[in-house]
């Protein structure tokens, strides 16, 4: 008991401990010269991001993205260079200086003609990594008392984040006495208030459930979504598909109406998605109504992703349970369950499934949707979508001025992209949320996710892989952030017809684009 005792008083202390990074000599402080390099091309939605969440000037910006372009450079030679002595690398606050640590000050003069700020450390970046490897093994003996763990390379330590208060800090405390790093100062414990949790994403067309009654997320709105009254009232409960509580019915009207809004708890994050049940998001750019004759499609948790056309408005519906007014009609089918669901046309959000007449076994299926707008102005509620500044648009060959093209508006998966005389149709136009491009129901992809020249530039359905991320330069480079090259025109091709193909980022006007 007692030798119990001393190990976990010497690990309480390390709540108020602060390891020591030690600086070498005045001439290890000044900051070394770099030779100068061009700040990288950024796409101008992460520059707007940084300014704002950062409060960066230009200057500040460009000097600091030009020096964390350089500093992974220096840390892997250095890395190598130092060995057993490599003590970690960070940058400075203002990301325009890499401090690298060594435990031998013989080395700090090697760390200063590669270009950093040497730091004398105590413990190798080897030497915490084993004190992490440590805590990793004994993971499934971690009460939850302790939130997460991770090297701290500014401060030479191995950070424990866990509670602080009565018995969940004794427990955390023991986890971490099992480790040789907590009686010789490596480990340092530090108070966390909050719990790392998982969060999920709102997406329309989803699955969630009230009681035992399924339903489906119509569309994202700031702190929840819409959806269908008749799927519960005010005061429900609801839960996602995986089964995790989403939050609350704020206001639900059925009949007269058919609409509600949920308003979801913090494990939940609104997204500007639809799914289209084929592995891929629609984005919502608007909610702008759609005229009699219109394509529309419509998301539903039972039978996916079904398209038709809007065929009548301002119908009343004589449900059983009593009349609904105002109600839209598509012969985009649905079934039971697919209630709440998401009914858009191309970007813009159209309503939130109502009822059927016939289903999808039918030959004429009738669906009734509740039209979006009148539900966003009875509650206050404002549109998740992607900002409008993403909406639809071509993009222009600086070379011929001549759009980049679906062939014969054949969305399949698979089908490569060309240039074509403008004009206008929806097989060029696309949206762009600085990372996807998507144009119908698919996203631009580098074919097998190649990074070889003259790889085919298709479209596909949208996924997660990085095949499809892509950045538009300030310069009018397409490139693709998985293989860092350009989209081109293949071989300088100026008439109509001509592929697109990866290639090596030139320069030339055949990899130029402008999005209008």
């Amino acid at each position: 008991m007692t030798r119990k005792h001393n190990a976990l008083s010497t690990v309480t202390a390390l709540f108020a401990g602060l390891a020591t990074v030690h600086g070498l000599p005045a001439t290890a402080q000044a900051a070394p010269s770099v030779e100068a390099r061009p700040a990288p091309e950024v796409s101008p939605e992460l520059l707007s991001a940084m300014r704002r969440d950062l409060g960066l000037s230009e200057d500040q910006l460009r000097n600091r993205l030009a020096f964390e372009a350089k500093a992974p450079e220096i840390e892997k030679t250095l890395r190598t260079e130092l060995g057993d002595t490599f003590g970690g690398s960070w940058l400075s606050a203002d990301g325009t200086q890499l401090f690298v640590g060594v435990t031998d000050e013989a080395n700090a003069e090697r760390v200063r003609r590669a270009g950093a700020v040497p730091k004398l450390v105590a413990r190798s970046k080897a030497q915490l990594d084993r004190v992490m490897d440590e805590l990793n093994a004994n993971v499934k003996s971690a009460p939850a008392s302790v939130h997460y763990w991770y090297v701290d390379e500014p401060t030479n330590t191995v950070v424990v984040h866990a509670e602080e208060l009565g018995a969940a800090k004794a427990r955390a405390l023991s986890f971490v006495s099992r480790s040789k790093g907590a009686t010789d100062g490596t480990i340092r414990v530090v108070p966390s208030t909050e719990a790392p949790r998982l969060v999920y994403d709102v997406r329309g067309g989803d699955a969630y459930y009230l009681n035992n009654v399924r339903c489906s997320i119509g569309f994202s709105v700031n702190g929840g979504f819409v959806t269908a009254g008749h799927c519960g009232g005010a005061g429900s409960v609801t839960r996602g598909s995986n089964n995790v509580t989403m939050g609350t019915v704020q206001a639900s009207v059925f009949p007269t109406n058919d609409y509600a809004w949920v308003a979801t708890n913090g494990d939940w994050v609104p997204q500007p998605w639809v799914y289209n049940y084929n592995n891929g998001n629609v984005i919502v750019s608007g909610s702008a109504e759609a005229g009699v004759g219109a394509s529309i499609c419509r998301s539903g948790s039972t039978t996916g992703w079904r398209c038709g056309t809007l065929e009548a408005k301002n119908i009343t519906v004589n449900y059983s349970d009593g009349p609904v007014y105002g109600l839209n009609r598509t012969n985009a089918c649905a079934n039971p369950g697919d209630s709440g669901g998401s009914v858009i046309s191309g970007n813009q959000a159209q309503g939130v499934t109502s009822g059927i007449a016939g289903g999808c076994e039918t030959s004429a299926p009738q669906t009734f949707f509740q039209p979006i707008n009148p539900i966003l102005s009875r509650y206050g509620l404002t549109l998740k979508t992607n900002g409008g500044t993403s909406g639809a648009k071509s993009f222009v060959s600086r070379m011929n001025g001549k759009c980049i093209d679906v062939p014969n508006s054949n969305f399949s998966d698979g089908v490569q992209l060309q240039t074509w005389d403008c004009n206008g149709t929806n097989a060029q136009k696309f949206t762009f949320d600085g990372r996807k491009l998507r144009v119908g129901d698919k996203c631009v992809d580098v074919a097998w996710a190649s990074s070889a020249d003259g790889t085919a530039i298709q479209i596909a359905n949208c996924s997660t892989n990085t095949a499809q991320d892509f950045v538009l330069s300030e310069a009018g480079d397409l490139v693709s952030y998985m293989a860092n090259k350009c989209v081109d025109i293949s071989g300088w091709n100026s008439a109509s017809g001509a592929k697109l193909v990866l290639w090596t980022c030139t320069g030339g006007a055949n990899q130029k684009w402008d999005f209008r």
